[in-house]
């Protein structure tokens, strides 16, 4: 992991986070690791480390958490959560983290493609009457093969 340089911390990103949901809890974290020793994948990959992540965060450094792809290797197994002294909902704020990093463009190539076919067809499989006849043969009604409500869910930014 790269030198943190505290020069770039913002005081007001942890606030921001706390008054999401998810992150309510984030300032009671007195960061005493139990989560990092409960986490399958800090097992498996030493990148990820919710302890780490959450000390960044209560620092401040809003671009290092949210750019750096370490964020989303959570597997939301809640062993974190279920082991957390002090309660804090740590699956809830990696979700809030990787929303945030999500809405700020620092989102893997993966889930954008996932978001962009999503936003174009409303699923991630795209459907068409080809798919539509293959379903009628074995029985299947047919689905559309567009889906307007998804524009709600991506308004034009």
């Amino acid at each position: 992991m790269a030198d943190i340089d505290l020069r770039e911390a913002d005081p007001k990103f942890i606030k921001e986070l706390a008054a999401q949901p998810g992150g309510e809890k984030i300032v009671a974290c007195f960061t005493c690791r139990t989560c990092t020793a409960s986490c399958p994948i800090s097992i498996v990959n030493n990148k990820f480390s919710p302890y780490r992540i959450i000390r960044m965060a209560l620092y401040g450094l809003r671009r290092q958490v949210l750019e750096r792809d370490f964020i989303w290797l959570c597997s939301s197994c809640y062993a974190c959560q279920e082991r957390c002294p002090q309660g804090v909902s740590i699956t809830e704020f990696m979700t809030l983290l990787k929303n945030l990093a999500a809405k700020e463009g620092y989102a893997p190539a993966g889930i954008r493609a996932q978001r962009d076919l999503i936003k174009g067809h409303g699923r991630i499989y795209p459907l068409d009457e080809f798919d539509n006849k293959k379903r009628n043969k074995i029985g299947l009604p047919s689905l559309p093969t567009t889906c307007g409500v998804v524009k709600e869910l991506f308004p034009e930014q």
